[in-house]
């Protein structure tokens, strides 16, 4: 009798469909990632690298004003609006995390859309990420995002 195949090889019954409501949910959460992107792209990118959200009615950086340094967020909607418009290195070099959260929005557009419209759930990968492994990936691009604009204004006369 020939050995086994070992489990990782086995496959395995098909998954279960997701419900009308979960389908729902995730067509709703690809329609807003869709949102945020389509809304980035209506925005003029600041040549300065900041100030892009006041074409929002939104208020300068009071962080920036005050002490003359970059808050963490400094330079994220002019990054979601450079990487919406595909201008992908001009978007990285204005603030790396917003590349980050700009791409994320794009997977997590067409995987709630892929899941909407198949039924087929595509987060059980994420899953075997261990919570940690997110939270240092989430954490240490934030930070290195805020040190990369914060070195660039310093350098910049």
């Amino acid at each position: 009798m020939p050995p086994l195949a070992p489990p990782i090889y086995v496959r395995l019954e098909g998954s279960p469909k997701m419900s009308i409501l979960q389908r729902l949910i995730a067509i709703l959460v690809s329609i807003c990632a869709l949102g945020v992107l389509v809304i980035a792209a209506c925005l003029v990118p600041s040549p300065s690298g900041i100030g892009t959200h006041t074409q929002l009615g939104m208020q300068p950086c009071q962080f920036l004003y005050q002490t003359g340094y970059p808050c963490a967020a400094c330079g994220l909607t002019t990054s979601f609006a450079y990487w919406a418009r595909g201008h992908l290195l001009a978007s990285f070099t204005t603030q790396p995390f917003g590349f980050v959260l700009a791409g994320f929005l794009g997977v997590i557009f067409w995987s709630g859309l892929y899941c909407g419209l198949t039924g087929k759930a595509s987060y059980r990968w994420i899953r075997k990420i261990p919570l940690r492994a997110h939270l240092w990936f989430w954490l240490g691009t934030g930070l290195f995002g805020w040190a990369w604009k914060t070195a660039g204004m310093l350098l910049d006369p």
